[in-house]
């Protein structure tokens, strides 16, 4: 197992000129199997990271066996601020500054439904990280330009997201949080509406990082989802042989 920093955060490199776009993020999964030999396989991502999943299974549907999305970035629909996103310039990262550690910590713990799940000390470690690597410029516009993409990826219309979801293959687990305030879970409507053939899950009680607030829950659903796709592997060529 492989669980990667995507470039812009964590000790990945932070280039001030990249794109940090979910193309580019899937290119970069791509060209890091490729040097670690790895031809196909199973994906997971949470949040950021399962819409560059999602990414990665539309532009090389050969190199996905099967996705687990948890609480994906899945396109807005009502987008209430995007003319004032649009006007937002990541570059401004440039210039030095930070978020008060106050407000960090609350973010932090608004991602968790139940804070009595959640080991205290992880907050400190969490939040001295993102202070650690926000005080960089490239991780200042790492932050801001991935954000900002994520708010204004269009929903629909020519090579909207949605209609693009449609043309997913690889079999697909979307995972969502009843009280996760980021991603809520009435966006599975919308997955359901284009992607009919992917499976979908609500936790109870649970908020926008399962893997952290349910993780022997998320690791069962990943092992028994992905043996089961390991499982209809022969069967789904043998189709797909018939059909040609």
């Amino acid at each position: 197992m492989h669980a990667l920093d995507l470039p812009g955060f964590g000790a990945s490199s932070k280039p001030t000129t990249a794109p940090y776009t979910a193309r580019y993020f899937a290119e970069t999964v791509r060209a890091t199997m490729d040097a670690l030999g790895i031809g196909r396989a199973h994906v997971a991502g949470n949040s950021m990271g399962g819409r560059v999943a999602i990414e990665l299974g539309l532009r090389h549907p050969d190199r996905v066996a099967g996705l687990v999305l948890l609480c994906p970035a899945v396109a807005f629909v009502k987008r209430t601020y995007h003319p004032l996103v649009r006007l937002m310039r990541p570059e401004l990262g440039l210039l030095p500054h930070r978020f008060a550690r106050a407000k960090v910590e609350e973010h932090f713990w608004s991602l968790f439904a139940n804070r009595d799940e959640i080991d205290p000390s992880m907050a400190d470690v969490v939040v001295d990280e993102f202070q650690r690597i926000y005080a960089s410029a490239g991780g200042r516009i790492a932050f801001l330009t991935s954000a900002r993409n994520i708010y204004l990826d269009a929903p629909f219309g020519r090579n909207g997201f949605y209609g693009r979801l449609s043309q997913l293959e690889a079999p697909a687990l979307f995972v969502w949080g009843s009280h996760d305030t980021v991603i809520p879970p009435a966006f599975a409507s919308h997955v359901a509406r284009w992607l009919p053939s992917a499976e979908q899950l609500v936790l109870d009680g649970c908020g926008h990082v399962p893997q952290v607030e349910r993780a022997a829950q998320c690791s069962g659903l990943l092992e028994r989802f992905f043996a089961r796709v390991d499982g209809l592997a022969p069967l789904q060529v043998a189709r797909t042989r018939e059909a040609a």
